[in-house]
């Protein structure tokens, strides 16, 4: 057992609660905290984030799920204590997603026993962690978090075609990364002390971007008063990052085709030559080789850039590294938001595995940032979520995002299997009269296996 102490919440107006658990855990590597109401037990949970919380079930209004009372942290164990103990009011706890309903006055020997249960289970959380926080630093390249068999293969290829490259295609989905594979390329390259440029050829306009790219001298168009290097220029020995190559006019293209073929240049409005010595890197996430069978981009030029390519995948086909991005956005967003939040609960999770991820890694830097804002504990729940991950529905549905009315009909059928089919228990877990559960299921169609009361 490690030198790790954990702690255990008791909320209990009765303070010999208290006194009964401390007593009951001498010799333990536990440290007790309590609170007399919900409101001090909520505050000291998102405070301390205890790893038990024993809590009087006369503070519990059995309405909703035990763990959506804190943060829906479906890590932590909750105990529920009971001055009316029944075989029925364990099952309905257990139902309510309690780990055990122990009876008053408590037994130590049993409070002993569960805690020396959640010590074991802690360390191993523990220990998972260090192990899960060690492969991300050795899952880490260049900026770069992977470690499914596609991302492992695009940073094999990088090192390798790095130290030898002049030219190199980047393909793949917005959001997947493209300038953090082309900045690696410069990195390990021999021109890694050289600049390194990046232009955006779908934020320039046609009437500059020859200009921008080429240069100009004064006299070549309206408002060129004084002669102007472009980009090639400015990367001279160093490495020009073109992304979005797919929206270059079909005359820039022939430009800079030349510029590959013969590193020379002609500003605009300037019949003299420059030799420039750049490596250049494109990117797009455009299919090129459609575009050039269109006649939409030239084929001398793809076939020149593509003499090495580097496809990047989508998020949704390295669902492996999920959980690592997630861990490594939770670390940079913690720290520049100067937080201390120590994960993502289990239900964050899985909503988070559910979800499709069009906008790839990106979207989930957004999404992971966002959260890191509108946490207000130290663990990210599905409430810091953004709705559109919340309310998602099953990828295996197809139909997008679910309406109110199929998020209504999902938590009814939830409920029902949690409390076996008892419609009127169902009724008092949502707050409803049973009338209303009748008319919900009427409407929407949902079906549940009754194990033990099919007259309920």
């Amino acid at each position: 057992m490690s030198d790790t102490v954990y702690s255990v919440l008791v909320i209990d107006h009765d303070v010999e609660v208290a006194v009964d658990v401390n007593r009951a855990l001498l010799g333990l590597p536990v440290t007790l905290l309590r609170a007399g109401d919900w409101a001090e037990g909520i505050s000291s949970y998102r405070e301390f984030l205890p790893q038990m919380v024993l809590l009087d079930s006369e503070l519990d209004d059995g309405k909703v799920l035990l763990h959506d009372l804190f943060a829906g942290d479906s890590a932590l164990e909750v105990i529920l204590m009971t001055d009316r103990w029944t075989q029925t009011g364990l099952q309905a706890a257990v139902a309510r997603e309690a780990s055990d309903l122990l009876a008053k006055p408590l037994d130590p020997s049993k409070v002993r026993q569960l805690v020396l249960g959640l010590i074991a289970q802690a360390e191993t959380r523990r220990h998972t962690k260090e192990l899960e926080n060690q492969l991300l630093q050795a899952c880490q390249f260049q900026g770069l978090v992977g470690r499914s068999p596609r991302m492992l293969e695009v940073f094999s290829r990088v090192r390798r075609v790095a130290p030898l490259f002049e030219t190199a295609l980047i393909t793949g989905r917005t959001g997947t990364g493209k300038e953090l594979i082309a900045r690696a390329l410069h990195n390990l390259s021999p021109r890694s002390r050289e600049k390194f440029v990046v232009c955006n050829c779908s934020t320039l306009t046609e009437t500059l971007l020859e200009s921008q790219l080429f240069g100009h001298v004064k006299g070549a168009f309206t408002g060129a008063t004084h002669d102007q290097a472009g980009l090639f220029e400015y990367a001279n020995h160093g490495t020009l990052f073109l992304d979005e190559i797919g929206e270059l006019s079909a005359a820039a293209q022939a430009k800079l085709l030349r510029i590959l073929q013969s590193q020379e240049l002609q500003r605009v409005g300037s019949p003299v030559s420059s030799t420039v010595d750049v490596h250049v890197i494109a990117a797009t996430n455009r299919n090129v080789r459609e575009l050039a069978a269109e006649a939409k981009f030239r084929d001398d030029l793809f076939y020149r850039l593509s003499m090495i390519e580097i496809q990047i995948p989508p998020l949704a086909d390295r669902k492996e590294d999920l959980a690592l991005l997630q861990r490594h956005f939770l670390q940079h967003f913690s720290t520049k938001y100067g937080k201390t939040l120590k994960g993502i609960s289990r239900r964050a999770q899985i909503l988070l595995t559910r979800h499709a991820w069009p906008g790839n890694v990106r979207e989930l830097e957004n999404v992971i940032g966002n959260a890191c804002m509108m946490a207000q504990g130290k663990v990210i729940c599905d409430m810091d979520l953004p709705e559109a991950i919340r309310l998602q529905t099953r990828p295996d549905s197809g139909t997008g995002f679910m309406t109110l009315e199929e998020v209504q009909s999902r938590h009814l059928e939830y409920v029902l299997k949690l409390v076996e089919g008892n419609k009127a228990r169902a009724a008092d877990v949502l707050g409803v009269s049973r009338a209303t559960i009748y008319s919900m299921l009427a409407r929407h169609g949902t079906e549940v296996v009754q194990k033990n009361n099919p007259s309920a």
